[in-house]
């Protein structure tokens, strides 16, 4: 009879399912799954795998900036040297603009097909049209190589739901951290190869002939050693498991998912009926998300005109108030930017996000940002090593993480179980804004050359202004009535994430004592009421 009165609160059914689960061998999802319960470690070789993997797609994004001017140059698209920067705006943002497009649908693939072959597709996307772009001979041959590239390395989503799957729940946050990581040191490297490969026989001779491949192709070295470092990841990618589950009974699958939530149940009831009653449409209706992803989409649109222009006014000529700077040096200031915004965001920005929350920190670093950028047209009166001193602590001090506020109030604007829906939400708007800044960067800078003598400012001025007055609306936005913070976010985004921790434990703790007066009364042979367990 003991059975019997375990079978009606549940808790005989979870050996029927492990074994239904156990006759899915077939399965890679159930097979890593039986993997993750006798495994409690963390997977430190699949997290390597995914950073491996993370880092190279990542490696081309940025990496074409510090020598795109002089590329377009040697493609002579350009009629004249003015006209550079408008012809370099639109290869920037090729790459955006075809992602923008190619993101829901390489997650609906992913959903369907499996994260391993999403995964093993963009890289070998990296492989061929990354090569490709470095060996472009014509101006759309450039365009096309780089669309194609954005179009079928649809990677950023699928990997993040790829890190949280491939380990226990426990270990999912340093799935997501590792992600985020891998990302950041290959916005800083990608530059940094990109500006000191680029040209080699002019670098180089000793090293590089003029009439080898890298001197009659001057821009396929960067893209050769990434796409070298991408077919390394490539050949990772066969060790990568796959977290989907592929089950011929759509029952079977059912049943597998109620097994994976019948350890968590009762903490899970409360967020499920929420979850259900939650769509896109209702996400579109919660203004404090939708506002934090638009103060999100601003600020990367700084940050790319900011990035775009900054490479094609440090390398321009001085007759057009540029700096002269070589592809080597401008990929040495963004290489020293993104190392400080990479130590920042490690080491000091936590401590000031846990003491002042995400927001308050945002509007000092916009208005430090606002400031220094107002002195770079002034810069092109200094020379050598003052100018390269200045330069780098200039960009240094401007690049602070703007961005890393934003995804903290995005993710606190929903709940856990919304979160992997609005930041496709956000990645989507935000590759679309990335997609604008480019081309109009390029378009604004080109004017400003042929408009050095205007009637209110100079060229260069106006065009850095332009470029302040948008990060001015992202610092307006900040404010009511657009943005409505909630008091967690005024108290600070750490007492946020405590609560939801203090939840947690609380929850823990009640689901053990509930199981300990569950079996007393199944020992004393009395039903279990949880309204007067007490």
């Amino acid at each position: 009879m003991g059975g019997g009165g375990g079978g009606a609160d549940g808790s005989a059914a979870v050996p029927l399912l492990g074994t239904k689960r156990r006759r899915e061998l077939g399965c890679p999802g159930c097979r890593l799954d039986e993997r993750n319960k006798t495994n409690t470690g963390i997977p430190y070789l699949n997290f390597f795998y995914i950073w491996i993997v993370c880092l190279t797609s990542t490696l081309p994004i940025q990496s074409l900036f510090p020598y795109l001017y002089f590329m377009i140059r040697d493609l002579k698209i350009a009629k004249q040297e003015q006209d550079i920067g408008f012809y370099a705006g639109f290869v920037g943002a090729t790459y955006f603009l075809a992602r923008t497009f190619s993101s829901v649908p390489w997650g609906i693939f992913a959903d369907k097909y499996g994260r391993k072959p999403c995964i093993v597709i963009s890289i070998l996307s990296v492989i061929v049209f990354n090569t490709l772009f470095g060996l472009s001979t014509s101006y759309w041959m450039a365009i096309v190589t780089r669309g194609l590239l954005g179009l079928l390395c649809g990677i950023l989503g699928p990997i993040k739901a790829y890190a949280t799957e491939v380990c226990r729940k426990e270990h999912q946050a340093l799935g997501i951290s590792l992600v985020t990581s891998s990302r950041a040191i290959a916005l800083v490297i990608g530059p940094a190869i990109g500006g000191f490969l680029a040209q080699p026989a002019e670098k180089y001779p000793n090293l590089f002939s003029k009439e080898s491949i890298f001197g009659r192709f001057p821009y396929f070295l960067p893209c050769f050693v990434i796409s070298i470092l991408a077919a390394g990841s490539c050949i990772a990618c066969i060790w990568l498991p796959e977290t989907l589950h592929f089950h011929d009974d759509e029952k079977i699958e059912a049943i597998d998912e109620v097994e994976a939530q019948v350890g968590d149940l009762n903490s899970e009831v409360g967020k499920a009926k929420e979850s259900s009653d939650t769509s896109t449409k209702n996400l579109l209706k919660n203004w404090q998300l939708m506002s934090a992803i638009i103060i999100y989409c601003v600020f990367c649109l700084h940050d790319t005109a900011y990035l775009e222009t900054f490479s094609l006014w440090a390398v321009s000529s001085r007759k057009f108030r540029g700096l002269s700077l070589s592809s080597q040096d401008v990929g040495t200031v963004l290489a020293v930017s993104g190392v400080g915004v990479l130590v920042y965001q490690l080491a000091v920005y936590p401590f000031i996000a846990k003491y002042f929350g995400p927001i308050r920190p945002l509007r000092p670093a916009a208005i430090l940002s606002i400031l220094l950028l107002t002195t770079y047209p002034f810069m092109a009166n200094l020379q050598g090593f003052d100018l390269i001193i200045l330069i780098n602590i200039a960009s240094l001090l401007k690049n602070a993480t703007i961005t890393t506020a934003c995804n903290i109030i995005q993710n606190t604007a929903v709940t856990q179980q919304q979160r992997g829906v609005a930041n496709g939400i956000s990645v989507t708007l935000m590759s679309l804004f990335k997609g604008v800044a480019p081309a109009a960067a390029g378009i604004m800078f080109s004017w400003a050359q042929k408009h050095m003598t205007g009637l209110f400012l100079p060229g260069d001025q106006i065009l850095f202004l332009t470029i302040n007055m948008v990060s001015v609306i992202g610092l307006i936005l900040t404010f009511k009535p657009f943005f409505s913070m909630s008091n967690a976010l005024r108290r600070g985004a750490a007492p946020q994430w405590c609560s939801e921790l203090r939840w947690e434990r609380r929850r823990e703790k009640e689901k053990l004592e509930e199981s300990e007066l569950r079996w007393h009364s199944h020992l004393i042979g009395l039903p279990y009421n949880s309204a007067n367990h007490c």
